[in-house]
């Protein structure tokens, strides 16, 4: 969390110096506790209904809906890569246009945000839907090749309820394209985070340990070691962060004084209690224990986050504080139940996902719009054709 001004999606800072001497005076201690309460909250439902719907994923029969798993060696990948797209991102902004740059991301995350707030929303539309309403089906399909050398580029399934999630998740995208209100930004970012976390799978604890501790030191190094972080965040105009005005009593919705919490910071440790949750399931003990001790331990992390802010007046990296919290208590109870054995050995894949495809690569929102998974499989049989021809469904 932090001042809008000052540093990233990854951190905390909210101390008014930050920004420009001046600029804007300081927010009222109401203000500040309406923002950092409603960050709070936002960064709880995505974590808590995305690993709810992790286990829907998971247990799911429909193959266009497997989540992708990521590995042990894709975890130690995952901050050497994460630094290197911010060092880019950081030369980019140095050596070409802000304003050009920028308007491309603004474009494609208006396509992303569109197709992930579309699936976000659609269990619920389908709800709504009257049993007579003319449902059509559709499919569109991108081969290479003829006969058996015939290789599916895109294939996925949708049918009307869709199209009309998609349409009114267009609405939103045409808001946040042409205002960038930050209500708008949230829908995307909350849109984003649910989908992080309910897609991305950890195939075991180990494999999250390694994620979470590699990315404890990238954020840490590139908070308080660098300056690049706080140029990237200056200059970067994405929905890759949620944000909430410390000066809405004042202003209303037309408030402009934010306080922000970045989206790694909700994800991250998303996907790890996520984890937990299924690894209770599979002790078929009728508890969610773990998954309650950790999102608890998120929330104690969090608020330890602002109130070290408060106390420094400086930016923090959220994960200095998520990733002790999030590892060292569910580890604890495990230790003090004796089921340390169990939770090392559980494996998400094997157990309740016998052929998910392995993250190779860092996903793209694509295929279905109420699924963003669709473009990866489409049926179990062609699944497992697929898997023998792509080198990412080993």
């Amino acid at each position: 969390m932090e001042q809008a001004e000052a540093h990233n999606g990854s951190g905390a800072a909210d101390s008014p110096s930050v920004g420009p001497a001046g600029a804007r005076p300081p927010a009222t201690p109401e203000g500040m506790a309406l923002a950092y309460g409603s960050l709070v909250l936002m960064a709880l439902l995505p974590i808590f209904f995305g690993a709810l719907r992790s286990v829907t994923c998971a247990k799911g029969k429909n193959a266009s809906d497997m989540p992708e798993t990521i590995t042990s060696r894709d975890a130690a990948r995952f901050p050497i890569v994460a630094s290197c797209t911010l060092l880019g991102l950081y030369l980019f902004f140095k050596i070409f246009s802000q304003e050009y740059i920028n308007l491309l991301l603004s474009m494609y995350f208006f396509v992303l945000g569109i197709l992930a707030l579309s699936h976000t929303i659609s269990p619920v539309m389908n709800k709504f839907f009257p049993a007579n309403f003319p449902n059509k089906q559709y499919q569109l399909l991108f081969t290479q090749g003829l006969g058996e050398t015939r290789e599916e580029i895109v294939n996925y399934e949708f049918d009307t309820k869709d199209l009309v999630c998609l349409a009114m998740s267009s609405v939103v995208g045409v808001w946040y394209l042409l205002k960038k209100h930050w209500i708008a930004n949230n829908l995307f970012g909350l849109a984003f985070s649910l989908n992080g976390v309910e897609l991305l799978h950890l195939n075991n604890v180990s494999t999250g340990c390694i994620l979470l501790g590699g990315l404890f030191v990238y954020d840490v190094f590139w908070v308080f070691g660098t300056n690049v972080m706080v140029t990237v965040a200056k200059s970067f105009e994405a929905p890759i962060k949620l944000v909430f005005p410390q000066d809405l009593l004042e202003k209303g919705l037309e408030a402009d004084n934010f306080a922000m919490l970045g989206l790694g910071d909700v994800v991250i440790p998303g996907i790890f209690i996520a984890l937990l949750l299924r690894f209770d399931i599979s002790l078929k003990k009728n508890t969610h224990t773990y998954f309650y001790t950790s999102f608890v331990a998120y929330i104690l992390g969090l608020g330890l986050t602002i109130f070290i802010m408060h106390i420094f007046k400086h930016a923090q990296p959220a994960l200095l504080y998520l990733v002790p919290a999030c590892i060292g208590f569910p580890l604890l109870v495990a230790l003090v139940k004796g089921e340390v054995t169990e939770m090392f050995s559980y494996e998400s894949s094997a157990e309740i996902l016998p052929h998910t495809p392995r993250l190779t690569h860092f996903p793209n929102i694509s295929g279905s719009p109420s699924s963003l998974a669709d473009s990866m499989q489409q049926t179990l049989s062609c699944s497992h054709r697929r898997r023998q021809q792509s080198p990412s469904a080993m």
